[in-house]
């Protein structure tokens, strides 16, 4: 059974307040730390900017959407996340869950 991660983030005023130097190199430890996960069976299915003016939109910058094979996989990630200061950074909320399907969900919601 695969995991699921959805972030959505905005960069905030303290990385603004970085200089073009800073944030490369706060990126760049986070682009070497990234590099052992695809050893861990995670899965990147996207990193994006996100699309402004959609019906219901969020207001969030970016988007990342990763696929895990148990939830100790996304766990580890969303620590190396937490120590790397990236919430320091910016404005960020995530999502998780397992996979499913439109007949279990609508199940799930008839019994919310």
């Amino acid at each position: 059974m695969s995991h699921y991660l959805v972030e959505l983030y905005t960069p905030n005023a303290d990385w603004k307040a970085l200089t073009a130097e800073q944030r490369q190199e706060f990126l760049g430890a986070i682009g070497t730390a990234m590099g052992g996960l695809s050893s861990m069976g995670v899965e990147v299915l996207t990193l994006a900017e996100t699309e402004p003016g959609i019906d219901r939109g969020s207001e969030h910058r970016f988007l990342g959407i990763w696929r895990f094979p148990d939830p100790q996989a996304r766990d580890a990630l969303l620590a190396g996340i937490k120590a790397s200061g990236w919430y320091g950074y910016f404005d960020h909320v995530n999502a998780a869950g397992a996979d499913g399907d439109f007949a279990r969900h609508l199940g799930a919601l008839a019994n919310a």
